[in-house]
């Protein structure tokens, strides 16, 4: 039985979700833009990680866990519920991100999130419908007023993996990603930005001074998972050099290998 399973065993979920001097705030819906380079394998991720090394900050090892309604009341609005648990449960974000758009290497989503507890979060990884049960969470909040769930509830829709390398470089808040899905790895790099043109000329123009080839991305990590396959374009790379490892091994391999930070905010 897990940390989290025998702790509700003696404590009821409701009363772990509920404070009585907490009130629920008013939503905090950001539009969240970011710049999104995809790399075509993992000699190319070794190089730019490499380039960036003096810049780095902190490397954060994700798993990321999507829901949606039973009667897909989310996804028929363009919309899902993530929770990403960060460094073996250090931390969980709860996440609603809706109406996403990506057009030239810039991706633009509707994002609110704050922190719940992991041990919660796992517990509702378990089980979905305990998630309609944290009445302290604006997001969840939101979930169930705005989306309409049913007596059905929220369903798991699984997820995926991700290895994020931070960097602080001419101002700009890099991160390289290495995505492990069960069919396959993706790599990438993101940058959050008001400025996402500026922000992509000086990532491309990096890329292209070392000659390290690239895409725009033109997916989300998310679509990508739901589609169960890799864009087409690199996929021959992919197989060619990790037909004899599996994604868990990957990702196992790079968190014994990093010394990983707690989650940036």
């Amino acid at each position: 039985m897990s940390n989290a399973l025998r702790f509700l065993k003696n404590l009821s979920f409701p009363s772990l979700c509920r404070s009585p001097h907490s009130a629920i705030s008013k939503p905090i819906t950001s539009m969240e833009v970011e710049v999104k380079l995809r790399l075509p394998n993992a000699v190319s991720h070794q190089r730019v990680s490499s380039i960036l090394s003096p810049y780095h900050l902190k490397t954060h090892a994700q798993e990321n866990i999507f829901f949606d309604g039973a009667n897909s009341e989310l996804s028929s609005k363009l919309a899902v519920l993530r929770l990403r648990f960060y460094d073996l449960d250090a931390q969980c974000i709860v996440s609603l991100k809706a109406k996403p758009v990506i057009s030239n290497g810039v991706s633009r989503i509707e994002e609110d999130e704050e922190p719940i507890d992991p041990s919660i979060g796992r517990a509702c990884v378990s089980d979905p419908w305990r998630l309609l049960l944290i009445d302290s969470s604006r997001v969840i909040q939101r979930v169930r007023d705005e989306y309409g769930i049913g007596e059905k509830g929220l369903v798991c829709l699984g997820g995926f993996r991700n290895v994020r390398a931070v960097y602080e470089w001419k101002g700009l808040k890099l991160e390289l990603d290495e995505t492990h899905y069960e069919f396959g790895m993706n790599y990438e790099i993101e940058c959050e930005s008001s400025d996402p043109e500026k922000a992509k000329d000086l990532i491309e123009e990096l890329l292209k001074s070392h000659g390290i080839e690239y895409s725009y991305s033109t997916v989300s990590k998310f679509a990508i998972f739901r589609s169960g396959k890799l864009p087409q374009r690199f996929v021959r790379a992919y197989h060619a050099r990790y037909n004899q490892k599996t994604a868990g091994d990957l990702w196992r391999t790079r968190c014994e290998k990093r010394d990983l930070d707690g989650p940036d905010m």
